[in-house]
């Protein structure tokens, strides 16, 4: 009994060994993506945009590779930032990439997928604005707006459909705002401030055309990363 007891005394630090290199390593990964996660999701509740992209991208980071439904959300967490930190075109475009990841995954979260396919027709409004007020033409922003529009469709369907009618209404006035957007010209746009997430942009096609006028104001709205821009010129 006694050489039983002493050999399984002896067997516990290799079994610690084991956990610290196996599963406890892993559990330290997750611990250190924990913390960075955190700290990114109280920099962007306090604004500070620049600071929260760095927590998520330092999240990811650290994040292992098979936690494909935690990355897809902060990805799409960094997306939202980006939109408020002057850096709409790289939101639009890795908006549009994880929308496809998720449209293509059958296991996919369905509120994860349309929170994401709703972000990017936002940035899809954002983008169009933008072009709009660079005064290119229409054959520039056009398909932009339209699948903007195409989503927002879906999007209030979806929610009609499942009796969601508070996100049913909510995707039908941002469809609404699009279809505005789309008629309004330029030079109606000039007065309105400019929304946040259009301010300091380049849409990434104005080198290379002669930009339109300039607005004079250049005020701020407080409207967030997921919401259609106000087309009465007021913040809401």
């Amino acid at each position: 009994m006694k050489i039983l007891v002493l050999t399984l005394w002896c067997l516990v630090p290799v079994g610690l060994l084991a956990y610290h290199y196996g599963p406890g390593q892993e559990k330290m990964v997750l611990d250190d993506a924990a913390v960075l996660l955190d700290g990114a999701k109280t920099q962007a509740t306090a604004g500070d945009w620049k600071a929260a992209i760095t927590g998520y991208e330092d999240t990811l980071a650290k994040l292992p590779k098979d936690r494909v439904t935690e990355s897809r959300r902060i990805r799409l967490e960094l997306a939202k930032a980006r939109m408020e930190a002057q850096q709409l075109p790289k939101a639009r475009e890795e908006l549009s990439a994880l929308s496809d990841e998720l449209a293509q995954d059958p296991n996919a979260p369905a509120g994860l997928r349309d929170e994401t396919l709703a972000t990017l027709a936002s940035s899809r409004f954002y983008m169009t604005y933008l072009m709009k007020l660079e005064g290119l033409p229409d054959s520039e922003w056009e398909s932009e707006i339209e699948a903007a529009r195409q989503e927002q469709k879906l999007l209030t369907q979806r929610a009609s459909e499942s009796g969601d009618n508070t996100a049913a209404k909510k995707h039908a006035d941002d469809l609404e705002a699009s279809i505005k957007l789309a008629r309004m010209t330029p030079e109606e746009l000039y007065g309105k401030a400019i929304p946040k997430q259009c301010s300091g942009c380049c849409s990434g096609k104005c080198a290379s055309n002669k930009p339109g006028k300039k607005p004079a104001q250049k005020a701020k709205d407080g409207r967030g990363a997921g919401a259609g821009a106000p087309l009465d010129g007021e913040g809401s």
